[in-house]
């Protein structure tokens, strides 16, 4: 959450930066600011709401030079009002500072500056942050922007992600990244350097980039960049060149990212299968795992860490896991996990599903699974992440850019990477059939083909558009699926709720009798995910049920199933599909329903009220 972008080079710094901020508005967009140090010193413009009020202030007000720091904020300490944007300045303006992250014992920070005759004009922790430096700063006769910087470092508890520019150190802009606090990513121009929380934001101007890790401070100028440990030492960080198209992170000819990200995911699905497996011989293989075949054999237990969307496929991963290698898994909210003193065996696996790859509760709960010893991986999208930096091993998801803050291409991509993950552990395990492992083989290797025809056909049809107009002023909906379709039940649901603000509610289809059923009538959709599988008959059973209350049936379910397309209100269509394989076409069609939904009811699809891309904050 929240979006930092700064910028030294030969360039007028405001430019790049509100660019940057622009593309990293998914991550925070209560508020805007920049700030430029010129020959004037530092100006500073901020604006309550969306980064386009900060840039109509820029057209009435411009500033220009060629350091500036900039940030988009997603609000924790404070409502979203103008004294609370950043940047947050000093008292006498000569440095200012943007922050992602949390300052945990702010309060105490903030008596003892007052003390010291600090007076503050927000609400933010952040502030706390500004006056420290600034009281470090004149604190002797040697004013070091470093040392002050370092020296607060020193007492703030939490994850922060701090940038820092001083008008007497017109030369430098400094960085910090404490703990997990959202990522913290440095390009590498000719004559220029730039900083920004998130990949997406550097592509227009470079692909040479490192990320900072916890406890660093990185000191950016025009001629490149020194990364020390907060004790002073050098640090050498890799430079990895990032392949993703500059063009990957723009809307092109989509109304929304979310419109262009779920008609991506033929493309993005295809490449993370792509040399993966070899068809040839019929195996799966995942180097960057690091799970050697004598370990994977070895394994007694997998657990799942993740949150949100995530979790969702990590339920589904249990289903294909257990199934292909025989091996137990537990899926665990991440933000529950490090909570409740897990228990950790030999031969134990932790495995992180985390689009971002910087999400602070996923990142704790892997933290708490290392400090046991225990071999952790990752199946992240971002590459150079935190997470994909500190697990043992990963698996890339090769989704490209999702800017949308609700995921879809990020999903699907996740759920073929569980399927890879359970064959591979079951070619090392010995668990599956050769006549299962060459189907699954088989399946994968025309699984893109079956969405870009599933996504063809629903954009020529408009037929989400007209089911939108019939069901996009209801209140609540129930979702119901059985067997590994009950996890795309529940993120049907969420994908509802998230963008349309609709009450939606996912449910194993078995435990309708147990309590839902009393809410069904005439006013509550249903979504039934019903492909043809081993439970179909129980999901049949579950829509005769609801049609026999008056209940509106919405099927996803396989394009040519008569019987359904008979007793149910509208069918979803999919394509027919290997049962394992099914949670990944199915889910298209329940994505599709709540873009087409939101689009109905004028919400804001991208930017969801109260919602950020990547979670850094607990």
């Amino acid at each position: 959450m929240c979006g930092i972008v700064g910028y030294i080079g030969h360039r007028d710094a405001a430019v790049i930066v509100v660019d940057g901020l622009r593309r990293l508005e998914y991550r925070g967009y209560d508020s805007a600011g920049v700030a430029v140090l010129n020959g004037h010193g530092i100006e500073v413009r901020r604006e309550a709401g969306k980064l386009a009020q900060l840039e109509s202030l820029l057209v009435q007000s411009p500033i220009g030079g060629p350091l500036g720091i900039g940030h988009t904020r997603w609000a924790t300490h404070g409502p979203p009002v103008q004294r609370n944007a950043h940047p947050h300045s000093s008292p006498d303006a000569q440095m200012v500072v943007v922050q992602n992250g949390i300052v945990e014992n702010f309060q105490p920070l903030r008596r003892l500056l007052q003390d010291r005759g600090y007076v503050f004009h927000s609400d933010t922790d952040t502030e706390v942050i500004v006056h420290l430096i600034h009281s470090h700063y004149h604190n002797g006769s040697e004013r070091d922007l470093i040392h002050a910087v370092r020296a607060a470092a020193a007492e703030l508890e939490g994850p922060s992600a701090i940038g820092v520019i001083c008008q007497d150190d017109p030369e430098r802009l400094v960085v910090v990244r404490l703990g997990n606090a959202g990522g913290v990513v440095i390009g590498h121009g000719e004559g220029e350097t730039f900083l920004a929380s998130d990949i997406p934001a550097l592509l227009p101007y470079t692909r040479r980039m490192q990320f900072l890790e916890n406890r660093q401070m990185a000191i950016l100028s025009r001629d490149g960049v020194e990364i020390f440990d907060l004790d002073g030492n050098a640090c050498d960080l890799p430079v990895t060149e990032i392949s993703w198209d500059a063009d990957a992170a723009e809307k092109g000819e989509y109304a929304h990212f979310m419109q262009k990200e779920i008609f991506e995911q033929a493309e993005s699905i295809q490449r993370t299968l792509a040399h993966r497996i070899d068809f040839d011989h019929y195996r799966v293989d995942l180097p960057e795992l690091n799970l050697s075949v004598d370990a994977a054999r070895a394994l007694r237990k997998l657990t799942i860490v993740a949150c949100g969307t995530s979790y969702y496929a990590g339920l589904v991963g249990k289903f294909l896991i257990e199934h292909l290698a025989r091996l137990p898994v537990e899926v665990d909210y991440a933000s529950e996990y490090r909570y409740r003193s897990p228990v950790f065996g030999q031969d134990e696996m932790v495995l992180a599903i985390t689009q971002s790859g910087e999400t602070v509760d996923t990142l704790a709960a892997i933290e708490e699974a290392r400090d046991f010893g225990v071999f952790t991986a990752a199946i992240v999208n971002a590459v150079g992440s935190q997470a994909a930096r500190v697990c043992d091993g990963v698996i890339y998801m090769h989704a490209g850019p999702e800017i949308g803050v609700a995921s879809t291409k990020a999903f699907t991509t996740s759920l073929v990477d569980m399927a890879l993950l359970g064959i591979y552990l079951a070619q090392a395990r010995g668990t599956m059939t050769a006549e299962t492992h060459h189907a699954l083989i088989d399946e994968l290797a025309h699984l893109p083909g079956l969405v870009a025809r599933l996504l063809a056909d629903a954009r020529q049809s408009g037929h989400y558009a007209d089911l939108a107009a019939r069901y996009g002023e209801r209140h609540n909906f129930l979702y119901l699926g059985r067997g590994i379709n009950y996890p795309v039940a529940l993120e049907g649901a969420l994908k509802l709720k998230e963008i349309s603000y609709i009450h939606a509610e996912g449910y194993p289809a078995g435990e309708m009798k147990h309590g839902p059923i009393a809410l069904i009538d005439e006013r509550m959709p249903t979504v039934v995910v019903a492909p043809r599988n081993s439970v179909y008959d129980k999901m049949v059973s579950q829509i005769e049920q609801v049609k026999a209350r008056n209940g509106a049936v919405l099927a996803v379910a396989e394009e040519d199933d008569a019987y359904i397309r008979a007793v149910a209100d509208a069918i979803l269509p999919i394509p027919p599909v290997h049962e394992l394989l099914s949670p990944v076409v199915a889910v298209i069609p329940l994505q599709l329903l709540a873009y087409e939904v939101a689009v109905h009811r004028g919400a804001d699809v991208d930017q969801p009220r109260n919602l950020a891309k990547s979670v850094t904050v607990e």
